[in-house]
């Protein structure tokens, strides 16, 4: 079985050596790349306000925040989700360097979220898919027809959401099986072979499912129609 979780935070601010913590934590669960809906939301007190900059993005208030629990009080819940699972972050060290420092400032036992679970940073992977283009999470949905027009500010859930549908995209889709001769003249650093590699040996093979006698009489029952209208009909 394989379990992925797809992670975004939301910050008081860019750079944590200005005392900016987080503020709200999203999580997409994914297992054998079927969403459970089995998914994590916490919003955080951070006891500080956000930058104009960080407020313009996310707007979230500290007045929302106020009775919010604070992140020690999340942490246990937090780690067992996250906890063996595949940790899918696009631009992986600015939210882990904000999680880790939220685990710093607790002291104890708690480490480091690598410590948890392992890391793939989705811009990463993107960067290699696509050189030289824009990576952003709203390049990558308009480069896969991914709709997120409802997406008016960024929130940690949501972005987690779409991240979720991107990686899918980027990792699927009708190429993702190399078929008959094209595999060989197929981009092996395009989404259809990263896929198809990640696979294990039991996903790759293939079921082979025929249509029984009922579905094949429905066929050529639809087969007359279409003749029948038409005064020919070229699957027959």
């Amino acid at each position: 079985m394989l379990r992925q979780v797809f992670l975004d935070t939301e910050t008081t601010g860019l750079e944590i050596r200005d005392g900016n913590r987080i503020i709200e934590i999203g999580c997409v669960e994914m297992i054998d790349r079927k969403l459970t809906g089995n998914n994590y939301h916490q919003y955080i007190n951070a006891d500080r306000d956000s930058e104009e900059g960080a407020l313009n993005v996310h707007g979230i208030t500290t007045e929302f925040l106020a009775d919010k629990p604070h992140f020690n009080e999340i942490t246990t819940a937090f780690l067992d989700y996250i906890k063996g699972a595949e940790l899918i972050i696009h631009n992986a060290p600015f939210d882990l360097g904000f999680l880790n420092n939220e685990l710093s400032l607790l002291g104890g036992t708690k480490r480091t979220i690598e410590d948890h679970c392992e890391i793939n940073d989705s811009l990463v992977m993107a960067r290699q898919m696509h050189p030289g283009q824009r990576n952003s999470l709203d390049a990558l949905c308009k480069r896969y027809d991914i709709n997120n027009e409802h997406r008016e500010l960024h929130g940690a859930l949501l972005d987690s959401e779409i991240l979720a549908d991107v990686y899918l995209a980027m990792t699927g889709g009708q190429t993702a099986l190399l078929l008959g001769g094209d595999a060989e003249g197929a981009d092996a650093g395009g989404a259809a072979g990263f896929a198809f590699n990640r696979l294990s040996a039991e996903h790759k093979k293939l079921p082979v499912i025929k249509a029984d006698q009922d579905e094949l009489g429905v066929h050529q029952k639809y087969l007359d129609e279409i003749e029948e209208a038409s005064g020919k009909s070229l699957w027959h």
